[in-house]
């Protein structure tokens, strides 16, 4: 089994409970509200980590700017995201943002000049089909 394959079905699982979990969330308080103890969950998981690497994480200027525009951009998408789920129907709202990855590979493709062969084109146009037919 490859090193990663572990890790990225437990991150699979989690994605999945968190979807769920925001649904369940705004259905008792505000989106905003959800975002902030949302927020108050991934702080936990940050102390808990920084605790791994024994309080002293690499600091690399460009590293720890990029991580902090991660942090910014995921906090982002994390607002707009609860307010979509809060206005919709979580399968859609799940569905259509679970495409990020799509802007991800432009974006790759456009900045870091990687490829993008036939076969992944054609996981992207099905991505896109799926994400039509589930909206229906």
């Amino acid at each position: 089994m490859t090193q990663w394959l572990p890790a990225a079905l437990l991150a699979l699982f989690s994605f999945g409970l968190w979807g769920l979990f925001t649904k369940l969330a705004i259905v008792y308080i505000d989106s905003k509200s959800a975002l902030v103890f949302q927020t108050v969950g991934v702080l936990v998981v940050g102390l808990v980590t920084l605790g791994m690497l024994n309080f002293k994480p690499t600091t690399d200027m460009k590293g720890l700017s990029f991580g902090l525009l991660t942090g910014l951009a995921y906090g982002v998408g994390c607002l707009f995201y609860f307010i979509a789920a809060d206005r919709g129907k979580i399968i859609t709202v799940v569905t259509l943002t679970a495409l990020y990855p799509l802007v991800t590979i432009v974006l790759s493709y456009l900045f870091l000049r990687e490829a993008v062969n036939l076969k992944q084109c054609l996981g992207i146009l099905f991505a896109l089909v799926a994400i039509y037919l589930m909206s229906q």
